[in-house]
């Protein structure tokens, strides 16, 4: 049986070089190194870029959606043995949906599997869920760098 990880924020901050307010995964669990994880923010409201999108009627933004998948991605590649001193660098995106809206106080869950590894190019289908429901989706495409 493979043993699954669970990352707390400060753990993930040793795999990605992201930090606030641009890092948008608070933990992770179900983490199979190099292979699949699921990654977590809380949407609090006070985020600044609520300020403008939209003052009425806040809604967090789908490219932020589709970059905590990324962040996700990035904290699967690296924490697998071959790639710890690496960095994940986003090539591409492909397929991509907005199925909802996400607002202040949803959960979102960034579920995230490597489809495609060749060398140092991986690829990683991501959906994002909140209650269940798909509110994101799409193929990321990355790649393993020395730092």
């Amino acid at each position: 049986m493979i043993e699954k990880i669970t990352l707390s924020q400060e753990d993930i901050k040793k795999y990605i070089p992201h930090r606030e307010p641009f890092l948008f995964v608070q933990g992770m669990k179900d983490l199979i190194p190099g292979q699949q994880g699921v990654g977590f923010y809380q949407v609090t409201g006070e985020e600044e870029f609520f300020k403008g999108h939209f003052p009425s009627r806040p809604v967090f933004p789908g490219v932020l959606m589709i970059e905590a998948m990324a962040q996700t991605a990035g904290a699967i590649g690296c924490h697998f043995s071959e790639f710890t001193d690496k960095l994940i660098y986003f090539m591409s995106i492909e397929g991509v949906k907005f199925r909802h809206p996400v607002k202040p106080g949803d959960l979102l869950e960034f579920h995230v599997k490597r489809v495609l590894m060749r060398a140092k190019v991986w690829k990683f289908e991501g959906k994002t869920y909140v209650d269940g429901k798909v509110a994101a989706e799409g193929i990321l495409t990355a790649m393993i760098m020395d730092q």
